[in-house]
This record gives structure tokens, C-alpha cells and sequence, in this order.
């Protein structure tokens, strides 16, 4: 990996407009579903404009955010970008999974409105759109101030 040591500056600028554009989905998708959940009856022009706007997002903007933000940050973790040796890698580490493990899980939920399947109501999608937030909170307090 020592080849991509000049190039680490710039990996790291595109891992962070990449989580940057993930993060900016996570906000959002939920805050879509509580709408959609709240205000669109099943088979409705509105249901059907916000399954639109949800599967455009997951796939246009947030899997290749994700995807491009993953690989840049292993390429970094490669580089020896997280120190495993301290907890704040660790930290890092485990916020970032369960930012993955809520964008699987969104991604689900926009299945289940696209089969006109969602049993869930706005207030869980509500409590969903707080999670990313505390993962963020997580990492960057990992990465930056790195408090343990």
C-alpha cells in the first residue's frame, strides 16, 4: 500500500464527501418515510411520487456514497488511518458498521413501501432518523477528539 501514500490526502478528501452525501441520506430517507407513511394511502399518486424520490435516493446518491465511502476508508485503514490499538478505532469502527447496519435497514423499509407492505408508523421512522445522528456524533468525536 505504500504506492498510494502520496495519494492519501486525496483518498481522504473523497471518504469525507462521501460520508458526507451518505449522512445527508440517512438524514433524509427517514424523514421521507415518515411522510409517506403519515400521508400516503397505498397505490396513490403520492405514494407512488415518494417511492420514486426514496428508491432514487437509496440508489443514486446513498449506496454509491456508501460503497465509495467504505472503500476509500479501507484504503485509509490499510494505509494505517485507524490505530485498533486504541479504543477510538475501535469506536470509529463500530459506528460505522451500525451506520451500514441502518442504511441495510432503510433500504429494507423501502422494499416494504414499494410492495405496499409497511406496517410501521411515522413515529418509528421518526425515532430512525435520530440514529444516524448519534452514529455521526460517535465518530467524529472518535476520530477527532479522540477522548479514549
Amino acid at each position: 500500500m505504500d504506492w498510494l501514500a502520496p495519494y492519501y490526502s486525496w483518498i481522504k478528501a473523497l471518504h469525507v464527501m462521501a460520508v458526507l452525501a451518505w449522512m445527508a441520506g440517512l438524514f433524509y430517507l427517514p424523514r421521507l418515510f415518515v411522510y409517506h407513511a403519515e400521508r400516503a394511502k397505498v397505490g396513490s399518486e403520492l405514494d407512488l411520487t415518494f417511492q420514486v424520490m426514496e428508491t432514487k435516493l437509496l440508489r443514486v446518491i446513498m449506496n454509491p456514497a456508501m460503497m465509495t465511502a467504505w472503500g476509500c476508508g479501507l484504503l485509509m485503514v490499510g494505509m494505517g488511518g485507524l490505530d485498533f490499538n486504541a479504543v477510538w478505532g475501535w469506536a470509529k469502527l463500530i459506528a460505522v458498521l451500525a451506520m451500514t447496519g441502518a442504511h441495510i435497514w432503510m433500504a429494507a423499509r423501502r422494499r416494504d413501501f414499494a410492495e405496499g407492505r409497511n406496517t410501521r408508523s411515522g413515529r418509528t421512522y421518526r425515532i430512525a432518523n435520530e440514529v444516524p445522528t448519534l452514529l455521526m456524533f460517535v465518530a467524529v468525536v472518535a476520530v477527532i477528539v479522540r477522548p479514549f
